[in-house]
């Protein structure tokens, strides 16, 4: 089985940059055995939200033609914990992509103030050398993850076609056409 860290793409540019958000509940396993009393998000899991972020805009990047793998977190610096109740936004913006891989930086914040800043990089692997060496179900574009992102590009269209029919009705041409007097 598979965890996923992300509830829902708040913003997807591709190539660019991502927005996701992880709430926490008491319905989460983990939050009960870390730590009893005091259930806390650890932060290997909040690392592992972020990468899975930075995986889905990395990949998506290059048309999921190759498997992405966390190779290295070179950086990673929390100033804070999360606990149950709280909710977690992910930002990741992709800062180098080369043919041999990617390099993102990744932020948590909790109630707007920064909880977490990490560098993750990311190697490409084709699918036949991956498939041999991991098998294929050890990534991160799994079909529930990806469903995820397909959620996202969906609502983002509805918000544009909203917008443009909104434009429409209220002066009767395409946004940004001046009217004429």
């Amino acid at each position: 089985m598979r965890w996923i860290w992300i509830d829902k793409f708040l913003e997807f540019r591709s190539g660019q940059f991502a927005r996701a958000i992880k709430n926490l509940t008491l319905a989460e396993e983990h939050l009960h055995d870390h730590f009893p009393g005091y259930p806390v998000m650890p932060a290997s899991l909040i690392i592992e939200g972020l990468a899975q972020t930075g995986g889905i805009l990395v990949g998506e990047a290059g048309g999921f033609a190759e498997k992405v793998v966390l190779a290295k977190i070179p950086r990673a610096e929390f100033f804070g914990v999360a606990c149950a109740g709280d909710q977690l936004i992910y930002e990741v913006t992709l800062t180098d992509l080369r043919a041999e891989g990617a390099v993102v930086d990744a932020k948590a914040f909790l109630d707007g103030e920064l909880l977490a800043e990490v560098e993750i990089v990311f190697a490409h692997l084709d699918n036949t050398r991956a498939n041999q060496i991991f098998g294929p179900k050890n990534f991160v574009f799994t079909q529930q993850l990806l469903g995820v992102l397909d959620l996202a590009k969906a609502q983002q269209r509805a918000r544009e076609q909203d917008a443009t029919t909104h434009d429409l009705e209220s002066n009767g041409q395409p946004h940004g056409t001046p009217t004429l007097p």
